[in-house]
């Protein structure tokens, strides 16, 4: 069986910056194990996958190289660049049917925006698991019931982070954010999840829907923009309306083929 896919470059203008997401449109869905077997081969942090359901509706879903998620920001943004960009989509929003209930994404002129819901953090005690994996204590922590939000005082603080990808496996919940005020924009993050076999991702979409409440109760204000500072890099402008979460980004294709499964 042969499979077209697309390797997408997102929250960057450029190849080779962003957090690149392998897209797989389907025209029904296989077997799960199947699923993963393609994840683990692409050995992106994500791979996703697609099952048209109407003229501005599809099935989407998202794997890990190591197992199956509940919400994706990049390979969301990814899969909606192959709609518009490649397959001629005119409609927008587009509505995709997820784990984590209907999620739109438009087009806003040279912007493709994400629709998504707030997963806002509360403070919390950091465990010791997580601060032997960090290797240097935040100045504030807080939680949600998948991640950690560590915040520290500078951008550079954050940058010159080097945690360790064992002892961050070892924190519950095993999903990390690390975040500081930004220089030239108004907050800086990286993040974390060994655990799913990804040690740092390049550009977190889903790590912004508790980013921006925390900021924009911070800075005291809905519009942020938004840099993710790993080696790669990537821009987010994004905007806080109610329990919703607003991210806009760029995406730049890398590769059109086929596989063969």
């Amino acid at each position: 069986m042969e499979l077209p896919l697309f390797w997408v470059d997102a929250f960057t203008d450029r190849v080779f910056g962003g957090n690149p997401a392998a897209v797989v449109p389907l025209e029904s869905w296989p077997e799960d194990a199947l699923l993963q077997r393609i994840a683990f081969e692409n050995g992106l942090s994500e791979t996703a996958y697609f099952v048209r359901t109407g003229p501005a509706r599809a099935h989407l879903r998202w794997f890990t190289p190591a197992l199956e998620i509940d919400l994706c920001g990049h390979a969301t943004l990814a899969t909606a660049h192959v709609l518009f960009k490649e397959l001629g989509q005119k409609e927008s929003p587009v509505v995709f049917d997820t784990r984590s209930g209907p999620l739109s994404v438009s087009m806003r002129g040279n912007l493709i925006e994400l629709d998504f819901p707030t997963l806002p953090a509360a403070p919390a005690q950091p465990s010791a698991e997580l601060l032997r994996g960090l290797g240097r204590e935040p100045q504030a922590t807080f939680m949600t019931e998948r991640m950690w939000l560590c915040v520290y005082g500078s951008a550079d603080d954050v940058a010159r982070l080097a945690p360790d990808a064992a002892g961050l496996a070892a924190a519950s919940p095993g999903r990390i954010i690390v975040t500081a005020p930004g220089a030239d924009c108004d907050f800086v993050s990286r993040f974390f999840a060994p655990y799913a076999g990804v040690p740092e991702d390049p550009v977190t979409g889903s790590s912004h829907c508790t980013l921006v409440p925390y900021w924009a109760g911070r800075l005291g204000r809905t519009k942020l923009h938004a840099r993710q500072i790993s080696r790669r890099g990537g821009e987010l402008w994004c905007e806080l309306d109610g329990n919703r979460v607003r991210m806009a980004g760029r995406a730049a294709a890398y590769l059109r083929g086929r596989i063969t499964v």
